[in-house]
């Protein structure tokens, strides 16, 4: 059953090219019949990944965990080669951490690709005056490249997949680099878009500046990739964290550096982590990649691309404690990296205003928490947590999707209630543009339906996205005991505790901070009062789909369904020393894990059950969520109001909505750099080296044709070719005489030649 697995991200492969090849024709005519077949084929495709999945996952892996300890020092593994023993690169490998990612992973792309074919079917999403609206009157109510976003996001599904069961790093570089080319297309989706605001990134910078930002991880990272292979001789899981090969990287220094083989290229390879999974410096690009489609949101920061990145360090983790064993530092990077991103995103998020951009830093600083405990060496609880958040925070791109789907629905509404002419937004602070090509308004910027101080009240008019989103907030916010969330988020913390205590007081800061922004998100977008009109009427379309189902449907039911792991999923990792329900469950999370990290570090670190932590994060979710109501819920704000934070802290709040002007930062110094030497550049080759070699080449040319000509094409090959002209001309004119027209001349030829011919005959 478990060379199955190679299959599993086949289909979703095979759904891209059937959609590319067969169902995506011509955009502006295409069928409404050919782009739903297209959701079908992706969403099909999906879930038998997912049912696959589930056999590889749940019969062979997690029925019989313990035989995965029964090996200690490598994998247990069932490879399939596709070349000689020595140079493997193609291979799958089912370990307790691929079956983990297996149980995740197409679940959580299976419920976004469900949710996306209700998402995208929107009569008013777009401009009618955008320029590739479609011709069509039965597909006007679906985005006119449908079917090219179902087949991105079944290439983004596979590539994420083929990571997870890669055997090998090459091969899980590929799928990597793969789902770098998806993130570039899909947040560049609605590459047209334009915005009222000049400074505001449009979906076509965006998508450029996640390519490139994570680039330079990538870059970087396949440095260490090829030190790596060079100094072990292979890129194959089990064979590099061999005991032999593992020693010898630990124990062989580098020339002149004074540091060891594997501490240099988990350094290296690291850094293709931070830029994937946006870690500080190179935190940038996420929050802009808001500027896809909501499930491509949705996907980036639970399903795939940002979970690749601390995938890969849990992955490579016996590289990072070997190296850690003579460099200390190594680990300790990774640690402070995460701890300060997770604070330094957290404060961002308290002053943002757009509802997707709220998560998008709670995502960075999430990540943060699962880097600062791969750095402190709590190898099972960053897994843990991995698995958790990706559920809660799919549940919340997606309700925040569903938020701003019914609030464009409430703009269109009152659009056509006032004739046809704009409706104002309220007159409060928010100057960010629409983001989906609304009509600018007369008198200031175009409404945004991403503005949280655009909503309130919305429990009332889409109570099933109220209760899913409250449930996936309460988990980010680590509600005690009942959310999945707080399991992980205290395993980490009772870890730190132990390990690190810098680092665990940082990670309680930011989960205090991270429950008060949730809170306050909650508050400003579904209770006290609308503060527009579109709020107001705010609602999600009920039209029926083809199959039977309403768009609401689509949209909610994969809320439901996340939901429910986002409270049962954390029971699995329940500490078995925790009073009462940790003797119960018995903590098989821990077994299945930790009996891998067991077999390859022999450093499995169980923390013991201490109270302290547990209140210190109880203490954090609680006190965060009350005070985000005291502020937000007690008294909601009203139409206009300033938002109270932002009375409080005055320049501060500044700071931190601008994100700390790191971007601007980058745009004096890095962006200018890099242009200025790019124009240094052009012009030192275009004035002393490339002009003067194209020149000097094409004067060579001229001379040598000059003396060709000369010397041999004229006197030679016109020679020839007017000589055969004269000669055949002088043949010609003999010819010539002998065409006289009478028919008797002709007569006496062939009476000649007949002659001529007997007498030849009858000599010889």
């Amino acid at each position: 059953m478990l060379n199955l697995s190679w299959l599993i991200p086949v289909f979703p492969l095979l759904a891209f090219a059937i959609i590319v090849l067969v169902t995506n024709q011509d955009e502006t005519r295409s069928t409404a019949s050919l782009k739903k077949l297209s959701s079908t084929i992706a969403i099909g495709a999906m879930a038998v990944a997912w049912i696959f999945s589930l056999i590889v996952v749940v019969i062979p892996t997690l029925a019989n965990y313990l035989e995965f300890s029964e090996t200690p020092g490598q994998f247990p593994l069932l490879e399939i080669p596709t070349g000689q023993a020595s140079f493997r690169y193609f291979g799958v490998a089912v370990d307790p951490l691929t079956a983990a990612m297996l149980f995740m992973v197409p679940f959580v792309c299976l419920m976004i690709f469900i949710y996306a074919r209700g998402y995208m079917t929107w009569p008013h999403h777009l401009d009618p005056n955008q320029a590739y609206t479609t011709q069509n009157a039965d597909s006007k109510e679906l985005d006119p490249r449908y079917s090219r976003f179902f087949a991105y996001i079944s290439l983004f599904a596979a590539g994420m997949l083929g990571l997870v069961v890669a055997n090998n790093l090459f091969m899980l570089f590929v799928f990597w680099e793969l789902m770098g080319l998806c993130s570039y297309l899909l947040i560049s989706f609605w590459f047209e878009k334009k915005y009222w605001n000049p400074n505001q990134i449009t979906p076509k910078g965006a998508g450029l500046k996640a390519f490139l930002t994570t680039r330079i991880g990538d870059t970087i990272m396949f440095s260490g990739m090829a030190l790596l292979f060079v100094h072990a001789g292979t890129l194959n899981f089990d064979e590099i964290f061999r005991t032999p090969v593992i020693t010898h990287l630990a124990e062989t220094m580098v020339p002149g550096l004074g540091i060891s083989w594997a501490a240099l290229t988990a350094f290296l390879i690291f850094w293709g982590a931070m830029g994937k999974s946006s870690q500080f410096p190179l935190h940038v690009w996420l929050p802009d990649a808001m500027e896809g489609p909501t499930p491509v949101s949705a996907l980036i920061h639970a399903a795939t691309m940002v979970s690749a990145g601390v995938y890969l360090i849990i992955r490579m983790f016996p590289l990072f404690h070997a190296a850690a064993e003579g460099a200390p530092w190594v680990l300790n990077f990774v640690a402070a990296i995460g701890a300060f991103t997770a604070i330094f995103a957290a404060t961002i998020a308290v002053a943002q205003n757009d509802v997707k951009k709220v998560l998008a830093y709670s995502t960075i600083s999430q990540l943060g928490y699962m880097f600062a405990a791969l750095g402190i060496g709590a190898y099972v609880a960053a897994t843990f947590h991995l698995l958790t958040h990706a559920f809660f925070k799919a549940l919340l791109f997606l309700g925040s999707g569903a938020v701003i789907h019914s609030v464009e629905h409430g703009e269109h509404h009152v659009h056509e209630a006032h004739g046809g002419h704009d409706s104002h937004a309220p007159a409060h602070d928010s100057h960010a543009a629409d983001d989906h090509g609304h009509d600018t308004h007369a008198d200031g910027p175009p409404f945004d339906p991403q503005d949280m101080l655009n909503m309130g009240g919305l429990w009332k008019r889409i109570p099933r996205v109220g209760w899913t989103f409250l449930i996936g907030g309460l988990a980010l916010s680590g509600f005690p005991i009942i959310t999945a969330g707080f399991w992980s988020k205290d395993e980490i913390l009772a870890n730190a505790f132990e390990l690190n205590s810098l680092v665990f007081w940082t990670l309680a800061l930011s989960a205090l901070l991270t429950a008060f922004y949730t809170g306050r998100q909650i508050c400003l977008t579904f209770f006290g009062q609308p503060r527009s009109e579109a709020a107001a009427h705010a609602s999600l379309p009920t039209k029926l789909d083809k199959t039977g189902l309403r768009m609401n449907d689509l949209m909610t039911w994969p809320l439901m369904l996340l939901a429910v792991f986002a409270v049962v999923g954390g029971w699995v990792g329940i500490p078995e020393k925790f009073p009462v329900l940790g003797a119960l469950l018995h903590n098989p999370f821990e077994h299945v894990i930790g009996s891998l990290e067991e077999a390859l570090t022999h450093a499995l670190h169980v923390p013991e059950f201490n109270t302290f932590p547990l209140m210190i994060s109880i203490i954090a979710a609680l006190g965060g969520l009350t005070l985000a109501w005291l502020v937000y819920g007690v008294r909601p704000l009203k139409a206009g109001e300033v938002d109270p934070v932002k009375r409080v802290l005055g320049p501060i709040w500044t700071v931190l909505n601008r994100k700390y002007y790191i971007d601007e930062l980058y745009m004096g110094t890095v962006v200018a750099f890099t242009r200025w030497l790019a124009e240094m550049a052009f012009r030192f080759d275009n004035r002393w080296i490339i002009d003067p070699i194209v020149n000097g080449v094409g004067r060579l040319g001229r001379l040598l044709s000059d003396g060709l000509r000369a010397f041999f094409d004229e006197p030679i090959i016109d020679g020839i070719v007017n000589g055969v002209g004269a000669l055949t001309d002088g043949f010609g004119r003999i010819a010539r005489k002998l065409q006289t027209g009478q028919g008797q001349n002709y007569l006496l030829f062939a009476v000649m030649t007949i002659m001529l011919l007997l007498g030849f005959y009858l000599y010889a």
